[in-house]
């Protein structure tokens, strides 16, 4: 219908209302009509019309959408309302003695509220009655009927977001049972999700409880699983304190939530007296660990953050990010600087002269670095002894290492050398006013190198994922998560300690996959498992620490310290001075020798 046509319409209802109105209140009012005169009540009748529209237009009741007639609506018409009769009172007043009809005008100003309101928001009703539940909706089953599912409920029903009709919630707390919120009932528990999707047609599943925690998320996805249904759920509880839950931040679940992890409890003074007003340094900025990190360490407000990374495209884009955020209150520079780089590297830390560094820069992928033992060592051990000498030289206050529990008795390159890495800041912190610390963590969810990314492009292939053994366990943790701990790690560096970070409980990588799978809406059926075989430098298993190698108390939550081991850097010299010359296979041998901790034969030359 067009605006004019609608228009129309609505000022001949309300004439017919209005015009009606005064006669039904008179006859309401007076039953026998001997009390007034209906001269007066005619040329009120048409005062009131010629006010109503008055007012009617001054409140802008044409311009209404009134299918979404809400409180607003109502207070125009009821102002509108008012105002007319009060100025339709006063000509009745003067034009009959001074005379004036109470009770009618009481009445009329009733009826009028009754009448334009109902028909304004019978169309509402209409329309949420019987047209808006018709059509593309999808019925919908929110899980959690607590404050959370009862907002995204009330939105959807009643500001009409996306295309969702809520029809029954979910909830374990037996009270809640048969109980209704914004007419929408509690209709079973956890267990009876398959049935009650089958029962009621349900298309969609959305999990409405942001405070999940300790696998609890995870059983609630498995009998989601179970069904044809969409999966969705609200996003952190975080997002529920600032008041971002909407029906528009609906996320799906991604296989980091399923970790079942407690939110992280930082000590936010800890970490302002370690960063507020530095000046830091990330290497590895445009990485997964090294972005993440330099995003978490904008928050305390750095006087300056300096960027450090050898891809030019990935500095770019962390700079971008953060100068988009905190352009006006810290200073951004993005350096392009390779940590092998020696003397770039000094050059670095004479200019800006930071306060903390955060060495993040690696080669990280275990069966590449197999391939390639030279380049690991020069990047994960030169690399690190070249920033590491460098925060000496210049008397940076701290400086942390990224490490991995792939040092931990390791059978691989990658492992191996960063755990040499570990041994080059475990002598510096020996005689330099630096704090050096190592932090120790597993595989990250979603970084560079991480299993997710591939099985989500073999998902969309189509299939199959391959895993390479169904008993290969790994420690998980999400890149926030991660970079958090890091900084607070960081916060209690007193000097040499290797920090280990709490990983939770391991994984079985066949498990994440099917996960993953199911979360990408297929089943595994669909796209097939294929087991590929152990690959080279790889562990069944991965450790954090041995039992003797680890203080039992953490000394934060979820941050342990490890104890010291001694190490015998002569060995370190010799490689250091010598691993340019060896053969790959000798120096696959030494270096993971030397990180266990066993002598070698030492060469000359190899061919």
């Amino acid at each position: 219908m067009t605006y004019r046509k609608r228009l129309a319409l609505l000022v001949l209802l309300d004439s017919a209302i209005v015009g009606a109105a005064v006669f039904v209140a008179s006859w309401i009012a007076y039953p026998m009509m001997d009390q007034v005169n209906t001269t007066v009540i005619v040329f009120t009748s048409i005062a009131l019309l010629f006010f109503y529209h008055l007012f009617a237009f001054i409140y802008r009741l044409y311009n209404k959408v009134w299918a979404y007639a809400s409180v607003g609506e109502l207070m125009a018409i009821a102002k509108a309302t008012t105002f007319s009769i009060v100025a339709a009172g006063l000509v009745q007043f003067m034009i009959n003695d001074f005379s004036l009809y109470r009770r009618m005008h009481l009445v009329t100003w009733m009826v009028l509220i009754l009448l334009i309101g109902g028909s304004r928001f019978m169309w509402r009703i209409v329309r949420d009655r019987f047209i808006a539940n018709q059509g593309t909706q999808k019925r919908t089953l929110i899980v959690g009927a607590g404050a959370a599912g009862a907002m995204i409920v009330r939105q959807l029903k009643q500001e009409h977001q996306g295309d969702l009709l809520p029809v029954g919630f979910i909830d374990d707390d037996l009270a809640k049972q048969r109980m209704q919120l914004y007419d929408v009932p509690v209709v079973g528990a956890v267990e009876d999700i398959p049935k009650i999707v089958s029962q009621l047609n349900i298309e969609h599943i959305v999990i409405a409880i942001p405070s999940l925690r300790n696998g609890e998320l995870k059983k609630i996805v498995d009998k989601c699983h179970e069904t044809d249904a969409k999966v969705q759920m609200l996003p952190k509880i975080e997002d529920l304190m600032t008041g971002k839950v909407s029906v528009s931040h609906l996320k799906n679940v991604e296989v980091e939530d399923l970790l079942g992890r407690d939110p992280i409890e930082l000590d936010i003074k800890m970490i302002e007296n370690n960063i507020t007003n530095k000046t830091v340094l990330i290497t590895g900025a445009g990485g997964s660990i090294g972005s993440e990190i330099s995003r978490q360490v904008c928050r305390f407000q750095p006087k300056k953050i300096l960027l450090l990374g050898h891809g030019e495209y990935s500095i770019y884009k962390i700079d971008m990010e953060l100068r988009e955020k905190y352009k006006d209150t810290i200073e951004i520079i993005p350096i392009i600087a390779d940590v092998q780089d020696r003397s770039r590297i000094f050059e670095v830390m004479d200019i800006y002269k930071p306060n903390v560094v955060y060495h993040a820069a690696a080669h990280k992928h275990v069966p590449l670095m197999e391939y390639n033992p030279k380049e690991a060592v020069k990047n994960n051990v030169i690399g690190t002894k070249n920033v590491a000498e460098a925060a000496d030289t210049y008397h940076v206050e701290t400086f942390v290492l990224v490490s991995t529990d792939k040092a931990v008795n390791p059978t691989n390159v990658m492992g191996s050398t960063k755990r040499v890495a570990e041994m080059i800041i475990q002598r510096l912190a020996k005689s330099s006013d630096t704090k050096f610390v190592a932090v120790r963590f597993g595989n990250v969810l979603g970084s560079r190198g991480s299993v997710i990314p591939r099985f989500k492009e073999q998902i969309q292939a189509g299939g199959p994922v391959t895993v390479t053994h169904p008993d290969m366990t790994r420690y998980f943790m999400t890149i926030p998560e991660a970079s958090k701990l890091v900084l607070q790690a960081s916060a209690l560096a007193r000097g040499g300690e290797i920090f280990v970070l709490d990983m939770g409980e391991p994984v079985k990588i066949l498990d994440l996959a099917k996960n993953l799978i199911q979360l990408s809406g297929y089943s595994i059926e669909e796209i097939g498992i294929e087991f590929t075989g152990i690959r080279p430098g790889e562990k069944m298993y991965e450790e954090l620490l041995g039992e003797n190698e680890i203080h039992k108390e953490p000394v934060f939550p979820k941050i342990f310290i490890g104890k010291s081991v001694e190490v015998d850097f002569d060995q370190v010299d010799y490689l250091l001075s010598n691993y340019i010359i060896f053969d790959e296979r000798y120096l696959k041998d030494y270096v993971i020798s030397l990180a266990n901790g066993r002598e070698m034969e030492r060469v000359g030359i190899m061919n």
